[in-house]
């Protein structure tokens, strides 16, 4: 990744004189969103920034599994699972279903999927 002070060494990315555009201003004003909401999308994706909960996502995004295969494909111990998975839960981005003595964890829904994967589609560009 490119450090942000290396992104505008020669400014031929800025503009060369202050002239703003007010209707297109005004268009986009219109539809921002709450600032309290954009906080709540910036958490929302915070919690795509750890290495092992996107490991998670994307074995759920094959396959619904119990928190032991979840362990066994990641070479991981139980608590450090259980952890992560904690916290994806938290914040509705997994669900898991008793199945006996053992919790079989999904994603939420589709949108976590698509997050994932158009993520991915997007870095192997």
């Amino acid at each position: 990744m490119t450090d942000e002070k290396n992104l505008s060494k020669n400014n031929d990315d800025l503009c060369e004189i202050c002239l703003p555009h007010e209707d297109a201003i005004e268009r986009v004003k219109k539809r921002m969103i709450d600032e309290d909401k954009y906080f709540d999308l910036a958490e929302f994706f915070k919690i795509f920034g750890n290495p092992t909960r996107l490991k998670i996502i994307s074995l759920l995004v094959i396959e619904d599994l119990c928190v032991c295969d979840i362990c066994e494909a990641l070479n991981l111990n139980q608590t450090t699972v259980s952890n992560q998975l904690r916290i994806l839960r938290a914040n509705n981005i997994v669900k898991y279903k008793k199945e006996g003595k053992m919790a079989r964890y999904s994603l939420t829904d589709l949108h976590i999927e698509m997050i994932y994967k158009v993520g991915l589609e997007h870095i192997l560009e």
